[in-house]
């Protein structure tokens, strides 16, 4: 079988001739471009799925959002300070703004000041998202099925739930739960005012040419716990995941931090996949427990490696040792998919990413044959 076949026949509930391995490498390609080590373009270019082949790394994730969001009745002003970008929004209730900044060590930027900075700020998000709407941009989507062949699937993002959007993105965890327990009624309020115009954009994605669509959360549970997950995120998950398994598609979240408080939660959402799972020693749960906590859903469970196994900091041996048991409890049944937790890092070893093919290949065929 070839990659594709594996994703497709797993994600169906059949079962392929062995486990299928699939790598985001976006982060480690970027950082390889910085280092001028790919060519510019290089990610989206057909070299970049052949590397793929190449490293034996089945396709899937690209981080594409396939729309556009257009602001109305607002002045929206950028600009660059160094390694600073900053983003203002004005609106007739007053301006906020943002900063992301790029930290070259590490090839990656993050915010280091949030649109929304305290609770008082809420007028001028609600504004901004009642004059906010969506447009397709699905050039991306159509570039990537001519490209990808048998080296996997697309996936197109929806935006992430309202209130994962605000936490990861634009208000962070403080300014989200002062909002949250102060001014619960305003902070209702803007969350249904984002999911109007949220569910635009993911209507969007549903329709795109994408074969299989994430909810990008991001989610880490000592981040969002039960309570916060049931009030605000819950109803919009089970919403779209519905909404994509009516269109004939399969659904992702992507959940990359700790699990042990949330897992079971999602599991019982509805998603085809939970994805990015990462297990010990980095996480906070064996992979061989996973199965039994999330219950009797159907839920395929992708990931298992974490990021830093790929690297000179894990010994050859221990990787080997960690692909292997993973392999033990994958080979049961076909629910897993091998996969990187998160992200391949800038200092990623191509030995690595090539040496868990090889061993997929030797140790990935099934114990038993479902019928």
């Amino acid at each position: 079988m070839t990659p594709r076949e594996r994703i497709l026949t797993i994600l169906k509930g059949e079962q392929p001739d062995q486990v299928p391995w699939c790598g985001d490498l976006d982060y480690w390609a970027n950082s390889l471009i910085k280092r001028g080590l790919k060519p510019e373009g290089f990610v989206g270019s057909d070299d970049y799925i052949q590397w793929h082949r190449d490293l034996g790394v089945g396709f899937y994730l690209q981080g594409y959002f396939p729309y556009k969001q257009i602001y109305d009745n607002c002045e929206v002003r950028e600009w660059q300070e160094d390694t600073k970008h900053y983003k203002e929004i004005g609106t007739p209730l007053g301006s906020v703004r943002e900063c992301w900044e790029y930290i070259p060590t590490s090839f990656s930027e993050g915010p280091i000041e949030h649109f929304m900075k305290s609770e008082n700020d809420i007028p001028v998000m609600k504004y901004i998202y009642e004059n906010t709407r969506f447009e397709p941009d699905y050039d991306y989507a159509l570039q990537r099925l001519k490209q990808v062949g048998d080296q996997g699937v697309v996936l197109c993002y929806l935006p992430k739930s309202p209130f994962m959007h605000l936490l990861a993105l634009e208000a962070g965890v403080v300014a989200v739960t002062m909002a949250a327990l102060t001014m619960p009624d305003e902070f209702l309020d803007l969350l249904k005012t984002m999911k109007k115009a949220f569910d635009q954009a993911a209507q969007i994605a549903v329709d795109s040419p994408a074969e299989v669509l994430m909810i990008p959360e991001n989610l880490s549970s000592e981040m969002v716990g039960p309570d916060f997950f049931q009030l605000y995120m819950q109803d919009y998950q089970v919403e779209w995941t519905t909404k994509i398994k009516a269109k004939g598609k399969y659904s992702f979240i992507h959940i990359d931090g700790t699990l042990g408080g949330l897992i079971q939660q999602e599991a019982q959402v509805g998603f085809t996949v939970l994805e990015a799972l990462t297990p010990y020693p980095v996480g906070d749960l064996k992979w061989e427990d996973l199965a039994g906590i999330c219950g009797e859903s159907n839920s395929i469970l992708w990931g298992g490696i974490p990021g830093v196994y790929f690297t000179a900091s894990v010994s050859d041996a221990e990787f080997d040792r960690h692909v292997k048991h993973l392999l033990t409890i994958m080979t049961r049944e076909p629910r897993y998919v091998m996969g990187v937790a998160d992200q391949v890092p800038p200092d990623g070893l191509e030995s690595r990413v090539k040496r868990v093919a090889e061993l997929v290949n030797e140790y990935g065929k099934y114990s038993t044959i479902k019928k």
